[in-house]
């Protein structure tokens, strides 16, 4: 409170004074309960850096025995990393092999004619294909960058547009797909079309094609025979296909086969199309039921009479008699309706069915187009027909081939690239992908094409020892600054400190104030001496293993081998012989991983090692609940009970003091009065004595 000051008289009996001196005297119990208020929270904050620095060290020695743990990560290295290069999973295995890049896939990069500064595009509906992707967007018309920048925002990851400088103040549309294999060609389509065509970009073409099944001499019998046949079932016979006006007609039980060109089989590409109608005729097993004979229907031979004389015509021979006439079968034949008409013949002399579309059987007689891709039917080399109803008469169009690839009907005048799959060979095997990203050819590997391989590429799986010595360098930095911080928090011995010469000023200042703060607690002394037993222990988990333990490796608390005194080598930090590290990594990987970690019950569950104990150890400090979180729990409500206890003493410090200030000025008050009032007694004593006078 401030002292007081009433206007008018001073503070001649220095009563703030007395009021401060008595105050003072009174404060002493706050002061104390504000010192031990500071010594609760620097207490509290050394457990809370202790509890971070566990975590830290806790989550350091999890990636040491868990399933991502370093040990199982494998590096993948090229010999011609220019041209391809590799990334391997921690499921490939150790291994090398060749690879030769052919060619690297490439996608279509077409270029315009020179454009003039300030070109138009036109209005229109703009369409382009990329494969499966269709890109389509009506433009209101306007300047060509306008233009691409609209064509790139609906692009996204298909298709992109640029303008490129080809000459001195010259440039050049550049329209690009950006996915690569053969199958994402680049297509134009309504107004992009023409504009492609007027920007010279694209030129028609005339497609190349071959025909092939409108001759007779083409078709030839059937390598089968109709399975399940009937008794009395005429079998499929090439006699009942025939050519006419460039069309094939087979009718009832008709079968043939038709070679296909060589330059089709030999390019999975090819495509061939035709089309095939079909219409409802007279079944054929009515007149087989009712023995009706095929004996043609032949007029009177007639004659001719001269005069008198009338000579009459033998009459004509079919070369049929009763003996060859067809027999009523013993069991009457069922009719036959079959959508099974069309089969791929393959190379291997197996066949499979060529599905059609539904609408066929609808027998409108309108034509409908059937196309067959060679992908489809690796290895096809003809084209069977079977039809084995009884009542339905097939009609198939001229059969026609080409590469569906290259049949756009346009192709580019300036290719920058044209679409390609990448092709390589992979040890010896000729192998084709779409992209330069594989990851299908090699387990656990994915392949990165960038150019084609002057010389064969030898991809080599190693294992990746680089991230296992960080992640165990990372632990024993880990473990140390946890080591540290005890060591300071449970010795009063100042040397503890200047030992940690990579303390900063501020680190080493916050050090110092905390030096020896739990001098007199077991929790700090027991954790500490809990992992070095850990580390120091040894993990036989094989009979025949070569490590065992951790010095074996080069980490330990005397790696360096240092033979005299070091009061700084007692207390516990680990150090790393780099080099001893270095060969065991390179020889033992397999070994140092299980010392951290390893199953000794056999149920797929690891239960022992350095990783496994330590941090068993450090969770139960931890975790929630645990030995810290029981510390700050207790610390907290110790803060809160004396936070409550100076709130009391500062309100009754206030009120003591007020009453002092108030007492006080009402003394001075008072002793100001009298004062006054012998003033006045002096004063008329003298008015008196100077009266008499």
């Amino acid at each position: 409170m401030a002292g007081i000051n009433i206007p008018g008289v001073n503070d001649k009996y220095k009563t703030n004074d007395l009021v401060e001196g008595l105050m003072k005297v009174e404060r002493i119990p706050l002061t104390r309960e504000q010192d031990t208020l500071e010594s609760y929270k620097t207490q509290q904050n050394a457990w809370r850096d202790i509890n971070q620095k566990m975590s830290s060290l806790r989550d350091s020695v999890k990636t040491l025995y868990s399933y991502d743990n370093p040990f199982n990560n494998k590096l993948a290295s090229s010999s011609d990393e220019f041209a391809i290069t590799a990334d391997a999973t921690r499921d490939a295995s150790y291994s090398s092999f060749k690879i030769d890049v052919i060619t690297p896939a490439t996608a279509d990069r077409i270029l315009s004619k020179e454009i003039e500064k300030g070109e138009t595009v036109p209005e229109g509906t703009y369409t382009f294909k990329v494969g499966e992707k269709n890109i389509s967007f009506k433009w209101r018309g306007g300047k060509v960058e306008d233009f691409i920048n609209s064509l790139n925002k609906r692009g996204a990851d298909v298709i992109k547009a640029s303008l490129i400088g080809v000459n001195k103040g010259k440039k050049a549309l550049l329209i690009e797909s950006l996915k690569t294999g053969a199958e994402n060609r680049l297509v134009f389509e309504d107004d992009a079309l023409k504009f492609a065509l007027e920007k010279e970009m694209v030129r028609k073409v005339a497609s190349k094609s071959s025909t092939f099944g409108t001759r007779n001499s083409e078709f030839s019998s059937l390598a089968d025979s109709d399975e399940n046949l009937q008794d009395g079932m005429p079998e499929l016979s090439v006699n009942a296909v025939r050519a006419s006006s460039n069309k094939i007609v087979v009718g009832p039980r008709g079968g043939a086969q038709i070679e296909i060109p060589s330059s089709v089989k030999g390019n999975q590409n090819s495509r061939i199309e035709f089309t095939l109608s079909a219409r409802q005729v007279d079944d054929i097993t009515k007149a087989i039921n009712e023995g009706i004979s095929a004996e043609p229907d032949i007029p009177e031979a007639g004659g001719i009479t001269f005069g008198d004389v009338s000579v009459k015509n033998e009459k004509s021979q079919t070369g049929t008699d009763s003996a060859s006439a067809p027999k009523i079968p013993r069991k009457p034949l069922d009719a036959i309706r079959s959508d099974s008409v069309l089969y791929a013949i393959l190379d291997d002399g197996t066949e499979k069915e060529i599905p059609l579309d539904s609408s066929v059987w609808k027998f409108d007689g309108e034509e409908k187009k059937v196309s067959i891709d060679a992908k489809d039917f690796p290895g096809i080399t003809a084209i069977a027909i079977k039809n084995k109803n009884t009542g339905v008469e097939l009609s198939l169009g001229e059969m026609t081939a080409f590469d569906a690839k290259k049949d756009l009907g346009f192709e580019p005048i300036h290719a920058v690239s044209e679409a390609g799959d990448a092709v390589l060979k992979y040890e010896g095997i000729t192998i084709t992908r779409p992209e330069n990203k594989i990851d299908d050819i090699v387990p656990g590997v994915t392949l990165h094409v960038n150019q084609k391989t002057d010389r064969t590429a030898t991809i080599s799986i190693v294992p990746d020892t680089e991230s296992a010595k960080s992640a165990l360098i990372n632990f024993v930095g880990k473990y140390n600054q946890i080591v540290a911080e005890m060591n300071v928090l449970s010795q009063n011995k100042p040397e503890i400190i200047n030992e940690l010469d990579y303390l900063s000023a501020d680190e080493r200042a916050d050090y110092e104030k905390k030096l020896g703060l739990f001098f007199n607690d077991f929790t700090i002394s027991s954790a500490k001496g809990s992992m070095q037993q850990i580390l120091s222990s040894q993990y036989k988990f094989a009979d025949n293993a070569a490590i065992t333990m951790l010095s074996q490796i080069g980490i330990s608390t005397n790696a360096t081998n240092f033979s005299g005194y070091n009061p700084g080598k007692m207390r516990g930090y680990l150090e790393i012989d780099e080099k001893k590290l270095d060969e065991n990594l390179r020889d033992n990987l397999e070994d140092i991983r299980r010392i951290f970690g390893y199953d000794t019950d056999g149920d797929l569950i690891i239960d022992d090692g350095i990783g496994f104990l330590i941090d068993k150890q450090l969770t139960s400090y931890v975790q929630t609940g645990g030995i810290l979180a029981s510390k700050t729990s207790v610390l907290d409500r110790q803060i809160d009970a004396t936070q409550k206890k100076i709130a009391r003493l500062e309100t009754q410090l206030d009120k003591k003091e007020a009453d002092l200030r108030n007492k006080y000025g009402q003394m001075e008050g008072t002793l100001n009065s009298l004062e006054s009032q012998q003033d006045s007694i002096t004063n008329f004593t003298r008015q008196q004595q100077n009266n008499r006078n």
